[in-house]
């Protein structure tokens, strides 16, 4: 790899690359494990929690699309207190010998239905030490009658405020919805509500439909769709919000390649999640690192961060 310090900052927590897996397309990384050391990879984001175990959604519930995946899962997961008992010892790599242990930073990703829900969940995830805490408000509010969090600048400050509240020292991420007019406003909302940082775009609500038999492909008629196709969106996003906002984002939608995470960090973003990429390829985030930091070394660059906001717009 050429000799460019890959290490970056995001919200106080030191990342040794900036080349994070996305929530809900790493697991818990015991899959991926089998491949290569959970330590090359700048920071986990790990799959989807809730308060209580949740099956998700019925079957079908992943399509593909001719330039990545439409997906409504529906958060199946084994609820935070399983997390923390079965799954963080495992990604802290407690069962290795002290010099195998992973220095990976561990971010759990939350969703929760009332304000309440999330405060419970970052008061255990802080407790049981985590890095940081990734806060998804595409949640629908069941007080505000199904609205989701992340469309409405004053439920997205509500959840942002009540995660602060119980997160500790742990810093709080809020994943931000691009299903919303104005993206821009709603980070706002959750820079004065006392966020430590964003992470963005979340996926983009898409459709198929079997022309044959003419119902919708999935099973719950619309998911999310994520890869290639959303990269122009999630940096016109990224560029946009880092100019209305003044916290660390880190960027992420459609990445497969180095120069995918290069546009993203010249938008704004300090560091880059890599996510559909890893169902073709397991082995994309270890490509995509060392394809940035190849980058970097023709740019001249000592440090990759000096990426981060370098565009220079028109």
């Amino acid at each position: 790899m050429p000799d460019v310090n890959m290490q970056v900052d995001l919200a106080g927590v030191k990342l040794k690359n900036p080349v994070v897996v996305a929530s809900g397309t790493f697991g818990f990384g015991r899959e991926y494990s089998k491949f290569y050391s959970l330590g090359e990879l700048g920071g986990i984001c790990a799959k989807g929690l809730t308060l209580h175990p949740r099956t998700g959604n019925p079957a079908p519930r992943i399509a593909e699309t001719p330039m990545g995946i439409l997906n409504s899962v529906g958060l199946e997961n084994p609820g935070v207190d399983a997390f923390i008992k079965e799954e963080l010892p495992f990604l802290r790599g407690e069962g290795l010998p002290c010099k195998q242990r992973f220095e990976t930073k561990i971010i759990a990703n939350i969703s929760g239905n009332t304000p309440e829900e999330y405060g419970i969940m970052c008061e255990k995830l802080a407790e049981a030490g985590v890095d940081m805490i990734e806060v998804n408000i595409s949640c629908p509010n069941v007080k505000a009658g199904g609205l989701a969090y992340g469309t409405r600048p004053e439920l997205a400050a509500e959840v942002t405020e009540t995660a602060k509240k119980h997160a500790g020292d742990v810093p709080v991420m809020v994943k931000l919805s691009p299903n919303v007019t104005d993206i821009c406003e709603i980070a706002r909302a959750v820079e004065g509500a006392g966020a430590d940082a964003l992470s963005l775009i979340n996926t983009i609500r898409g459709m198929r439909i079997d022309v044959n038999t003419r119902r919708p492909v999935l099973k719950m008629n619309t998911g999310g769709l994520s890869g290639p196709a959303v990269l122009p969106v999630a940096v016109r996003m990224v560029w946009e919000v880092s100019q209305a906002v003044k916290l660390p984002i880190l960027g992420m939608g459609g990445v497969s390649k180095g120069t995918d995470v290069a546009q993203l960090m010249l938008a704004g973003a300090c560091a880059v999640a890599v996510g559909t990429a890893l169902f073709a390829d397991p082995f994309a985030p270890l490509r995509v690192r060392d394809e940035l930091a190849d980058i970097a070394a023709r740019q001249g660059l000592a440090s990759v961060s000096e990426l981060t906001g370098g565009v220079t717009p028109w």
